[in-house]
């Protein structure tokens, strides 16, 4: 892991871009020339000041904010909504340093579309990490364009790396990869929910039925983190023949879980493409 990574600027840290900011804050990590971070109230900057190493510019007080922190950092991660990505690259493009690496985390924007903005030199990475970024558990796929050497991917990777896991794919899987870690936590936080409701339904206070249920799921995945086995494995061992667990298992799986989640992730890729297309 490296010792430091070069200066940074998150031009937008919302949700997404907070997420990464804090995680790289949290981490420790030195960052050479610091970490620039632009939103547009002043109500949401104030809630990163406190936060060690960062300058938070709000823009409507500081109305050419996102070119001063473009301008002073090596990385620029990109976290705007999808619609509002066009304006800022047209406003960034002249200020961008030689060495700059411009990083996307807006969902459904091609290489394509930043490269007729920025052109075809400037390195740019699209990225689809997943908000357990805040608490180090991210999962984060990345997608450089021709322009992006070795070092460059290498170097987007360990910022990253700081906030989870990596992975690479080509830029066709972004957007795939998104339906899947990106959308992930909320289908997980489903789950817990619908228990949750059927433990209460069971008779359980509100408080025992989220104790119940969310210590279950974190404790099977820690399970499934340290054994390192196959959850169907794992599943298999809590499963015992003509048992509890084995008659629940087959209500599930006549229910058709693998085509519901085949469904739900298609409705997610095919929102990706309309978010891409505008829409």
């Amino acid at each position: 892991m490296a010792e430091s990574l070069p200066s940074l600027a998150f031009l937008g840290a919302g949700s997404m871009g907070g997420a990464i900011l804090q995680g790289v804050v949290a981490s420790g990590i030195a960052v050479d020339g610091g970490i620039t971070a632009t939103n547009r109230t002043a109500a949401k900057s104030e809630s990163l000041t406190d936060l060690e190493g960062v300058t938070a510019i709000a823009l409507e007080d500081q109305p050419d904010g996102n070119t001063e922190a473009a301008a002073s950092a090596r990385i620029i991660l990109v976290g705007v909504k999808p619609a509002m990505v066009a304006d800022l690259l047209r406003e960034i493009a002249p200020v961008l340093r030689e060495d700059a690496i411009v990083v996307s985390l807006a969902a459904g924007i091609s290489l394509a579309s930043f490269a007729e903005v920025l052109g075809s030199d400037v390195s740019v990475i699209r990225s689809m990490p997943n908000t357990p970024a805040t608490v180090g558990k991210a999962v984060t796929g990345i997608a450089a364009n021709s322009a992006a050497s070795e070092d460059e991917v290498a170097v987007v990777r360990r910022l990253f790396e700081l906030v989870g896991s990596v992975v690479e794919v080509p830029e066709e899987k972004i957007d795939a990869l998104g339906t899947i870690s990106g959308s992930g936590p909320a289908y997980v936080f489903l789950l817990i929910e619908e228990l949750t409701k059927a433990a209460i339904g069971k008779g359980f206070g509100e408080a025992d039925a989220r104790l119940i249920v969310e210590q279950t799921f974190i404790g099977a995945t820690a399970l499934l983190d340290v054994s390192g086995e196959n959850p169907a494995e794992l599943r298999r061992r809590v499963t015992s023949p003509k048992g509890t667990t084995e008659r629940a298992i087959a209500v599930l799986q006549d229910a058709h879980l693998d085509e519901v989640f085949a469904k739900a992730t298609d409705a997610a890729l095919a929102r990706s493409h309309e978010l891409a297309a505008g829409a």
